[in-house]
């Protein structure tokens, strides 16, 4: 296929060049689009501590013996099953046993196995099904050594910090578990979260050990992903990292809650920096309901708010702020009781350059437009493709995929649908999936999973949609006014005005009212300071030899609810003396030409 040899050769160059000038992890800081949140993760002092003295490089040996006898066992049940011609009956008794072997393995392998559920590009569709089915809960280590650890980070006996603390734990994971206390100082009630002790030896030797393995597999990731194996484990091993580190945590938390600091429909806790440190974090307790507990929030909710806020939450995490929590499980989420959404757990969290928010936005603006060619460019922008690649044989897939998705009604379409469609493309095409999309594929499932569970009918898209439509129509960011006007004229110049109608009515039924008049203020002002685009709308307003009487008719009905007028006129007051400036320059540049 053309694609794929496109891509073979970009790759081959890539390689020469790479192993001559960069080490992947250069590659990694280049290729991942991502801001570095805190660069924790060096390949070189990870090996220098697993191999830094006889005893560390016994065990890391020891830990070598120990996963290629669980690797070959499993792999001996695959050789036995294609011998046998049994290799699709068993499938998922194989996907079941690498399940149970990865948890047996211990936290790394727990935390590959959740990161493989949502990587197409690695592994088989049906075991990664199993896969989702990963989780990190193991039993607690000893609260006489919590509390050890937590007067040893915080310098201070136990009883003179807290009024109280529970005996035992409220809940336990592979990296660590979860107290529940007051504090004496002010008597607010905290969680206070402690790193299991011993954790990140075993990290470092795994990461070892993963990346030697990356090594012998460079070949097959070459020809398959157009990428180093070692780039990926890279990746992986930042992300874990930042999870170990405490300290990123309580800042990652300190960015949400300014994030959402007055929100009136998200809770994010408060960090108490003072009664933290590098292995344990103080955080506000929150009273609500976890996400695992969905028959009490249906029983105490309006469950369809509760969706709403949930999803356009997570979308504004994406598309606005561009830190989104890249783990949002049940036991992660709280449903309020006065109807906000809490979320706890900040060590997972990804961000996003402005450069990868704008290209999301672009590719709902080509998905909207059905510009397919621009949809296989923004694979390439966002890294899903390699640079250079031609992605000629790649846009009919696209235009499959998504015609296919357009005739089906939002009742049968929702965002897992586009994930398996998508799935299937990563079998025919040289596609990567970049680990940041990798969290956002997962977090968007994950959150989908919970407002299912809540509402078994429920469906992503229609949420989604009257939110992007909204920021659409509202924002006044200059980048999404441009988007705007792409949406509202197609490829040929001409106005869409059903297009607009739709927008409009989308975003209506996305709740919060909807306030059109700083839009309207924007409009007019582009409109006088922009000659282009008044000639494109004098076309609009009289095409086909008409005026367009009934299609303004039905807008200013839409928008009479919208637009407060009073407003409108108040603004375009203040306005003036700017768009009159703009006017004055495009037309002193028109006259000088």
């Amino acid at each position: 296929m053309d694609l794929r040899a496109t891509s073979t050769i970009s790759g081959e160059k890539t390689r020469n060049n790479k192993a001559n000038n960069n080490s992947s992890r250069e590659q990694l800081d280049v290729q991942k689009g991502a801001c570095v949140i805190s660069p924790k993760y060096d390949p070189e002092e990870i090996k220098r501590r697993a191999f830094e003295n006889l005893f560390e490089t016994l065990r890391t040996f020891a830990r070598l013996v120990e996963i290629t006898w669980s690797a070959g066992v499993f792999s001996g049940s695959l050789l036995s099953d294609e011998i046998n011609g049994r290799g699709d009956e068993n499938v998922r008794e194989r996907s079941e046993q690498l399940r149970i072997g990865l948890a047996n393995l211990g936290p790394s392998f727990v935390k590959a196995g959740q990161v493989l559920a949502n990587r197409p590009d690695v592994v088989r569709a049906d075991f990664m099904e199993e896969l989702t089915k990963l989780q990190d809960d193991v039993p607690a280590f000893s609260s006489e050594t919590a509390f050890e650890i937590i007067e040893s980070e915080l310098g201070k006996k136990i009883e003179d910090l807290f009024e109280e603390i529970t005996k035992e734990p409220i809940a336990a994971a592979s990296l660590g578990q979860v107290y529940k206390a007051k504090l004496k100082r002010t008597g607010e009630t905290v969680a206070i979260k402690v790193q299991r002790p011993g954790i990140e030896p075993i990290i470092y030797r795994d990461l070892v050990l993963f990346r030697i393995l990356g090594g012998f597999v460079n070949g097959v990731a070459q020809a398959r992903l157009g990428c180093n194996a070692e780039l990926i484990v890279d990746e992986f091993g930042e992300k874990l990292l930042e999870e170990l580190d405490y300290e990123q945590e309580g800042r990652n938390l300190v960015d949400f809650y300014n994030n959402f600091e007055n929100d009136p429909l998200v809770k994010i806790p408060k960090f108490y920096p003072e009664y933290s440190g590098k292995k344990v974090l103080v955080m506000e307790w929150i009273d609500g309901v976890r996400c695992t507990n969905p028959k009490e929030i249906r029983e105490t909710l309006d469950v369809d708010e509760f969706i709403r806020v949930g999803v356009v939450s997570g979308l504004r995490q994406l598309l606005e702020f561009g830190l989104f929590h890249g783990d949002p499980h049940p036991g992660n989420v709280f449903a309020m009781r006065d109807g906000r959404i809490a979320y706890v757990d900040f060590g997972n969290v990804a961000q996003l350059t402005q450069r990868n928010k704008e290209v999301l936005i672009d590719a709902v603006v080509h998905a909207v437009n059905e510009d397919y060619d621009g949809m296989a460019s923004d694979f390439v922008n966002l890294g899903f493709l390699s640079p250079g690649t031609n992605v000629t044989p790649f846009v009919p897939a696209l235009e499959r995929i998504w015609q296919d998705a357009r005739t089906s009604s939002l009742e049968t379409f929702n965002f897992r649908t586009v994930t398996m469609a998508f799935n299937e493309l990563v079998y025919e095409y040289p596609i990567r999936i970049p680990e940041r999309f990798s969290l956002v594929i997962r977090s968007l499932l994950t959150q989908e999973g919970i407002c299912m569970t809540l509402q078994p009918e429920f469906k992503f898209l229609e949420v989604a949609y009257p939110y992007v439509a909204k920021r659409l129509l509202t924002d006044r960011d200059a980048g999404l006014r441009e988007r705007l006007t792409q949406v509202l004229f197609d490829s040929k110049g001409k106005f869409q005005w059903k297009r607009l109608e739709n927008l409009i009515e989308l975003a209506k039924t996305g709740g919060d009212g909807l306030d059109l008049t700083d839009t309207a203020t924007d409009g007019a002002g582009l409109i006088l300071s922009d000659a282009s685009l008044r000639r494109k709308l004098i076309l609009a307003l009289t095409e086909d030899d008409r005026l367009r009487v009934e299609e303004v008719s039905r807008l200013v009905d839409l928008l009479r609810e919208d637009v407060d007028f009073e407003k409108l006129a108040r603004n375009s007051m203040n306005d003036a003396p700017r768009v009159a400036r703009k006017f004055l320059e495009r037309w002193s540049e028109s006259v000088l030409k």
